[in-house]
């Protein structure tokens, strides 16, 4: 017999440990005793489509999590057909539509913890099952003759790579001596160079080639560090305007687990401080990276740019599944978030740098923006995320009461939209500007296609048209993006770690 309890980072009504009874669909009819894995496919079924309450197990509750529990069919958590529990949820989130695509591309469980201790914590830890990170992001990118070069995106200050002074725009030519890492669309180079720099084991040699052509080669070794989502900032005269400029790659949480501010909270806190001392007059966001995270960092970054215009009044609303919405009261869910006090900042403008990357929380900061200021966005068209999740952390105990984490669940339970209702933004939402992605360009160069046509609409009122082809011919030591390139299996996603 087997006691499982859910740990939840979002409760609304106590979760509690309970005791299989015989009759129980846990235990099964015939007595067998069911493994870890059931156990977590049990679960993972009833949270979803069943309750939360009591550990997913009283249905008299009826209040499934999962934002579209009523296109699911009823399922057998325990058939054959589902040897884990990935695919178990794998086939539950295949169900919902939207005019024929599937809309689920996003809940998924963690088996690790991991992702909770850095976008919670800020913290990239050597958890259960991982190894720690270089703290790295690479693409393949090609040059006028649509030759592949492999490319560093960036780089955490605090990480390994950072703290070796690994730069954007820096070519690798060999992993461990290796130069056969050409690009081949997800055949064996790929794969190499993917598991190199995501999955390391232990020490690995990068051989780089730096912007000014000379090489170095350096051990990277993953390891545990605090999160700095700030890659890059500075302030910008612009025909006679101040013009604050940052890069922010992650979500990290402004609070922990306990309640205390975080890194990321006291990295931001002296940004605003930095943007609002220079008098800055327009604020360019970079997020061409940043996949998301949690939601108590959108709602900071929104407080502090928001017009003072926007104090006390609505920031975004929630929508739930109808069990959800019916018991609002009930289970302390908000219906929308207030703007508190904002920064203080007097902005005409806010740009935001986007991507096919920019997804979720980094599209919810900007959507809430759009009714109280001027929002433009340029680059490329957003991922398309405007649903988000709260997390379960699931785990069971044996008969002597020790537990055993199994995994943290993440499905869909929430969509949200901005005061004047705008979103339902699957596709992703569309760019005032197109510009194009030269990796090879340093953080905060005027070069950058996206700054240089932000600084053009600072200055005349509209963005500078240039032909990328053009620009290519022009300059051949460009390298532009091949999207999508490598799978870094960096989060995409939004959460609200709410108590």
């Amino acid at each position: 017999m087997i006691i499982m309890s859910l740990l939840c980072s979002s409760v609304f009504f106590s979760c509690k440990k309970d005791k299989t009874s015989p009759g129980d669909n846990n235990s099964g009819n015939n007595g067998t005793a069911r493994t870890d894995e059931d156990s977590l496919k049990y679960l993972v079924y009833r949270i979803m489509q069943v309750t939360y309450a009591d550990g997913g197990r009283n249905a008299s509750k009826g209040l499934p999590t999962y934002y579209w529990y009523n296109q699911v069919p009823t399922i057998d958590p325990f058939s054959t057909s589902y040897a884990k529990a990935e695919d178990l949820l794998s086939t539950m989130i295949s169900y919902p539509k939207l005019n024929g695509n599937n809309l689920d591309r996003y809940s998924f469980l963690d088996r690790t913890g991991s992702l909770a201790n850095k976008l919670q914590n800020g913290v990239i830890e050597k958890a259960a099952g991982t190894n720690g990170s270089l703290g790295m992001e690479v693409t393949y990118a090609l040059d006028q003759n649509d030759a592949s070069h492999l490319m560093v995106l960036y780089a955490d200050k605090n990480s390994p790579a950072g703290v070796q002074g690994v730069q954007r725009g820096w070519e690798i030519t060999a992993i461990n001596g290796d130069d056969n890492i050409a690009y081949d669309n997800g055949g064996a180079n790929t794969t190499k160079v993917t598991n190199a720099v995501y999955n390391p084991t232990g020490a690995t040699s990068f051989t780089f080639k730096k912007a000014n052509s000379t090489t170095a080669t350096l051990t990277l070794t993953p390891s545990s560090y605090n999160v700095n989502p700030v890659l890059f900032d500075t302030v910008y005269t612009v025909s006679g305007k101040q013009v604050g400029y940052f890069v922010f790659y992650t979500y990290s949480s402004v609070t922990n687990t306990s309640g205390a501010t975080t890194p990321t909270k006291q990295v931001l806190d002296q940004l605003f401080a930095k943007f609002k001392s220079a008098n800055i007059s327009n604020l360019i966001v970079d997020l061409r990276y940043n996949t998301g995270g949690a939601v108590s960092t959108a709602q900071y970054l929104d407080n502090a740019i928001a017009p003072s215009g926007a104090q006390n009044k609505v920031m975004y609303n929630y929508t739930y599944n109808d069990k959800l919405t019916q018991n609002l009261s009930a289970t302390g869910l908000p219906a929308s978030i207030k703007f508190g006090t904002t920064g203080g900042l007097s902005l005409e403008k806010v740009f935001f740098i986007t991507s096919g990357q920019t997804a979720s929380a980094s599209e919810l900061t900007l959507n809430n923006l759009k009714p109280y200021m001027t929002v433009k966005l340029v680059g490329d068209t957003t991922y398309g995320k405007p649903v988000g999740f709260f997390s379960y952390t699931i785990s069971d105990y044996d008969s002597t009461g020790k537990e055993h984490y199994l995994a943290d669940l993440y499905a869909i339970n929430f969509e949200t939209k901005n005061a004047s209702n705008q979103g339902g933004y699957y596709s992703g939402i569309a760019p005032d500007q197109a510009a194009q992605d030269y990796v090879n360009i340093p953080w905060g160069s005027t070069s950058d296609d996206h700054l240089s046509k932000i600084f053009s609409y600072i200055s005349t009122g509209s963005f500078r048209q240039a032909s990328p082809e053009l620009r290519m011919t022009a300059d051949p030591s460009l390298r532009q993006n091949i999207k999508r390139s490598i799978t870094s299996g960096q989060f995409n996603g939004m959460v609200d770690f709410r108590k």
